[in-house]
């Protein structure tokens, strides 16, 4: 019997882009593959989500928020 690799991908609709340094270092939020704005906490992109429609009520639940380059701890450049 032969099984069928099928690995489960999510696809969540809110995306916190890596740390962009800077004087004041904020991480790009897109939402459905749009750029909607910039956080600088996750206060931020809980804002920038609400306004949008999207209430999130788990940040480490990847079918909700995907984080690229580092966690909802993650502020400063590495």
């Amino acid at each position: 019997m032969t099984e069928i690799a099928s690995p489960y991908i999510s696809h969540p609709r809110i995306t916190v882009l890596g740390v962009q340094p800077g004087a004041s270092p904020f991480r790009i939020v897109e939402i459905d593959g749009e750029v909607v704005g910039e956080a600088r906490a996750v206060t931020d992109v809980l804002q920038t989500a609400a306004a949008f429609g999207i209430t999130v009520h788990d940040l480490d639940d990847p079918d909700v928020v995907r984080w690229v380059g580092g966690d909802r701890y993650t502020w400063t450049p590495r």
